[in-house]
């Protein structure tokens, strides 16, 4: 099986050649545990949990390893912490709880791997001291930066200009810098702010050293593929590069650079000026996880994906048709047309279509192989009085064959003011949540 990847890092579409088949290694960047995961957030975690189980079924499930980090220092969390009079600790450790029960709800695979940064500061502070001795990074008023210059080729990532690199990384004016590029890579603690002992004081890693440091530790000096979301190509992953190919003195970090596309919320910018700031849990309360992950993977990952009401329900009612057409008590297994779609730059579009296609235990055997669950449950019943509701159905059904269409016709309108729509068929009357 030939797979096809398209690398940010040379602008092409290429065949995958792992380093070693027997431990295909993976990098992503994972959260930085402050607040709730929004949708933006569970675009990158719900592709390369797809790019995860194609690998895992090309060259065995025991021959991959998928490393995706947690970030748990941060200045983000620091402000978190302080606004709510809780410990550091608190935050993270409540953050990354709900954000690991939101993900399962969206069907991933848990990594290989789930490194903390708190947990690889020795890690980060002798890659620092690396730098240092090879000339790429100094010491200043308590600081240590990455020396830009020292590197003759930064910047390949993301392609731009020094200007462009100025601007993109909005570059803090500092009396202690050589150069205007260069960047933070151990910065001074003071007050509540965490911190730990080093050769340059009492501090705390800047945000790009973590990521080499667990990638090194977990996957080597260089590794097959890196994945994350297309903001974090500049200044995160270009300065991940840096400090990883300076370090260990090689020409690549990663062979193969993945990028997931930007997502928007009905036509416009997520934010939360605009109204439209999105966790995944508050869509958890509305849809079944399932619908979730359908609706991310309708849009191929490198392309920017408009998330709407519209699709969440063209993506429900393709489920229930599909889990209508088949029995998930399959085993797993990938029919040969979904795989094929996916070895072509994860062609998740291609791949729907192929699904649409299969029926039967291939269809399921392929969409449980993919993660989803055959469950739709909609969340907003749970706290229906079902009872209360199949007496109205009970009462309405009455009203219609004796041809009180009066009655009937307010017994429909109670049962829209509790928020439930009546459907009626060959087989009778059913209800759903309004949606």
């Amino acid at each position: 099986m030939t797979l096809k990847f398209y690398n940010t890092l040379t602008r092409q579409k290429q065949t995958f050649e792992p380093i070693d088949e027997k431990n295909v290694r993976m990098y992503v960047c994972g959260p930085t545990v402050y607040d709730y995961a929004h949708i933006g957030n569970a675009r990158p975690i719900i592709v390369f949990d797809v790019l995860f189980r194609l690998l895992r079924h090309v060259y065995g499930k025991d021959h991959v390893t998928y490393v995706r980090n947690i970030t748990d220092v941060d200045d983000k969390i620091n402000a978190r912490a302080e606004k709510e009079g809780l410990s550091i600790a608190q935050v993270t450790a409540r953050t990354t709880e709900q954000f690991h029960k939101d993900i399962k709800a969206l069907g991933v695979l848990e990594p290989t791997v789930e490194p903390r940064a708190t947990d690889h500061i020795k890690e980060m502070i002798e890659m620092n001291k690396t730098l240092i001795e090879k000339g790429h990074a100094y010491e200043a008023e308590g600081h240590v930066l990455f020396s830009v210059p020292s590197m003759k080729d930064y910047g390949r990532l993301s392609n731009r200009t020094l200007d462009e690199m100025i601007a993109g990384a909005r570059i803090e004016v500092a009396s202690y810098k050589k150069d205007p590029t260069d960047f933070v890579l151990w910065k001074p603690s003071s007050g509540n702010e965490p911190g730990w002992q080093s050769p340059w004081g009492y501090g705390r890693p800047g945000w790009h050293i973590e990521c080499s440091a667990m990638s090194e530790k977990y996957l080597g000096k260089t590794f097959d593929i890196h994945g994350g979301g297309i903001d974090l190509t500049f200044p995160h992953h270009e300065n991940e590069i840096a400090q990883s190919r300076c370090a260990h003195n090689t020409d690549k970090m990663a062979n193969l650079w993945m990028h997931n596309g930007f997502l928007q919320v009905e036509g416009e910018k997520m934010s939360k000026s605009l109204g439209n700031f999105i966790t995944i849990n508050e869509l958890l309360e509305k849809w079944p996880g399932d619908v979730l992950r359908l609706n991310m993977l309708r849009t191929q990952y490198r392309q920017p994906i408009d998330w709407t009401e519209k699709g969440l329900q063209e993506s429900y009612d393709a489920l229930k048709t599909w889990y209508s057409r088949c029995d998930f008590g399959v085993a797993d297994k990938l029919d040969e047309t979904v795989v094929e779609a996916l070895s072509d730059d994860l062609n998740t579009p291609k791949m729907i279509a192929a699904l649409h296609q299969l029926k039967g235990d291939a269809l399921a055997g392929s969409l449980k192989a993919i993660g989803f669950t055959g469950k739709l449950e909609d969340p907003r019943t749970a706290s229906f009085d079902e009872a209360a509701i199949q007496t109205l159905i009970t009462a309405r059904n009455q009203a219609r064959a004796d041809k009180n269409w009066t009655e009937s016709d307010r017994v429909r309108d109670e049962l829209d003011a509790m928020g439930v729509v009546l459907k009626d068929g060959p087989e009778g009357t059913t209800w759903e949540a309004k949606r």
